[in-house]
């Protein structure tokens, strides 16, 4: 394993990726690129394989992400030697060990839910720390927003995730196209 690249697979659970309308609109494809990425991730060689951390977002009582129910579940089980880190912010850095467990120099490669809060601040938390981040467009997703205000006004999960790729990107993040999978856990 190579601890100069981590993976991060966010909120990968039961619930939130499910088919719509419980999971996000985007599920069928995070679903199928976030199994790809693991796969590639899973198959490299071990001097280049990333040190894989599951996520898992601990809800409050009645969320699809409430702490103990089938739809909390990581969809992907993790592999011997992956970690799985329960959290309960946005930022996964947050009130966890995982700070001690990605070296500040690492490369973060992030997949996974919600884009506009966990794999957000997760992205701006190892940015700040130093880290080469990557985000794989099409392998995270959220929900569609109702605004309470200003008239209702909503926005596509679609729109949202391209909003937090730009600003990311912005922010010193490289935003990946799926295509570049193949290469990303090579030694590159």
């Amino acid at each position: 394993m190579n601890s100069d690249r981590v993976l991060l697979v966010v909120n990968m659970q039961v619930g939130l990726v499910a088919d719509p309308p419980q999971g996000i609109p985007a599920a069928s494809t995070v679903r199928a690129n976030v199994a790809l990425v693991l796969k590639h991730a899973r198959m490299a060689p071990p001097e280049h394989a990333p040190r894989i951390v599951h996520l898992r977002n601990c809800g409050e009582t009645g969320d699809l992400d409430e702490e103990g129910t089938p739809t909390w579940e990581l969809l992907y089980p993790p592999h011997d030697g992956e970690l799985v880190m329960n959290k309960r912010k946005g930022n996964a850095f947050a009130g966890t060990g995982l700070a001690e467990i990605v070296p500040v120099d690492a490369e973060v490669v992030v997949v996974g839910v919600m884009s506009d809060y966990s794999v957000k601040s997760t992205c701006r938390a190892a940015l700040k720390r130093g880290n080469t981040v990557l985000l794989i467009r099409d392998a995270h997703g959220t929900y569609d927003h109702q605004e309470l205000t200003e008239n209702g006004r909503f926005t596509p999960a679609h729109e949202i995730s391209a909003q937090v790729e730009e600003e990311l990107d912005k922010a010193g993040a490289i935003v990946l196209d799926m295509s570049y999978l193949p290469g990303l856990f090579d030694g590159r």
